[in-house]
């Protein structure tokens, strides 16, 4: 196979990784092209092998993949603007935020469109991807996408586009959520007295404690919460708070203004 990544920012920087890794592509057949030049010597000194092709010269002609990892906002420039025309048989993976596949399509002129939206523990291969795919894209097209997809972490198809936007303020936007509650909690810990760095530790394993105890229990979320909240204890103190202060709605609330943000990216 032969993948052309149209945006090497972090994500398309991030495949690239993940596809030379798992050896889903020899490193000649892959190509990154790139808008800027600031990044070339970078991308080089890591892809050696790989082909880096400017923007205005890049030529896909052999490519059986086209990953489309540029900014929502700029896809409308790029695609008025791109120096070849795509083949009937050539795929499109767009891993933009929030535009549709209708609007890829009619940009690019092009019907073989699969539209992905990863996480930013892919740039680590601990990603998770919601992806869908354009009518008319076969079975064995999509399973081809879906192990490239699987080499940044995990997959999942969608059989219905407009849960993708829902997937990107669940998955895509997810981690930030996470970072912003572990950051209220090594902060309450400086607050205490605790050496940052220490509060960072206790925060950091706990997290990571819990992430396996969740993963490895058979017990749901509100049992293992009564686990660890005894009658009467300080981490009922704790979550009195939590829900006098409607957290789980706030959170909630978050999520559907990032579902909605989504939608309004596709313009």
């Amino acid at each position: 196979m032969k993948i052309a990544i149209l945006g090497a920012g972090n994500m398309g920087v991030a495949f690239s990784r993940s596809f030379l890794k798992y050896e889903l592509v020899k490193p000649h057949h892959l190509q990154l092209i790139i808008r800027g030049e600031k990044k070339v010597g970078k991308i080089k000194k890591e892809f050696p092998e790989v082909q880096i092709s400017n923007f205005e010269e890049a030529n896909v002609e052999d490519a059986d993949l086209i990953v489309v990892s540029v900014k929502p906002q700029d896809f409308q420039y790029v695609a008025d603007n791109l120096p070849f025309q795509l083949k009937d048989h050539q795929m499109v993976l767009s891993i933009m935020a929030g535009v549709k596949i209708e609007k890829i399509q009619k940009a690019l002129n092009h019907k073989n469109v699969v539209r992905a939206m990863p996480n930013s523990p892919t740039l680590i291969g601990m990603g998770i991807t919601g992806y869908t795919a354009a009518e008319g894209i076969t079975f064995n097209q999509i399973l081809q996408i879906e192990r490239l997809l699987n080499s940044t972490g995990r997959a999942v198809y969608l059989e219905e586009e407009d849960l993708l936007d829902s997937v990107t303020a669940l998955s895509g936007s997810g981690p930030a959520y996470f970072y912003y509650f572990v950051d209220a909690m090594i902060k309450a810990g400086t607050k205490m007295g605790i050496n940052e760095n220490l509060s960072k530790l206790f925060v950091k394993q706990t997290m990571v404690g819990a992430y396996h105890l969740i993963n490895n229990s058979d017990k749901n979320l509100d049992e293992l919460i009564k686990e660890v909240a005894s009658k009467g204890g300080t981490t009922e103190a704790a979550l009195k708070v939590f829900n006098e202060n409607s957290l789980k709605e706030i959170v909630e609330n978050g999520i559907f203004a990032a579902e909605n943000r989504a939608k309004e990216l596709n313009g």
